[in-house]
């Protein structure tokens, strides 16, 4: 889904005009952004959490020549899906509920 198509069903579902629908999602979203920034979580029940991690500086190979090429350190947004959303998902797929590490390294 892309954010114009989001626009477009909050204005159907909600009956508001395009640019209504379009001022709620720029809110939302540049409030999103201005957490994040500003070193704080986002958690929306039921969906996930965003965050921001941390990555220090490390030493990483160019793959052509094979050189040493530095890598700065970094900050980069992660989300992390809630449960309701995995087993959404997993059941979707037919896999069914997700269950961490149940039979890992039996045989």
């Amino acid at each position: 889904m892309t954010r114009s198509e989001l626009v477009e069903a909050l204005a159907e579902r909600r009956g508001v005009s395009r640019d209504q629908a379009e001022a709620v999602v720029d809110v939302f979203f540049g409030q999103l952004q201005h957490a994040l920034q500003s070193g704080g979580r986002v958690e929306l029940r039921g969906f996930g959490s965003f965050r921001v991690k941390q990555y220090g500086a490390y030493q990483a190979r160019n793959p052509q020549t094979g050189e040493p090429v530095a890598v700065a350190p970094k900050r980069l947004p992660a989300f992390k899906p809630a449960k309701h959303l995995r087993e959404a998902l997993a059941v979707q797929v037919g896999v069914g509920p997700l269950v961490a590490d149940e039979g890992e390294g039996e045989e």
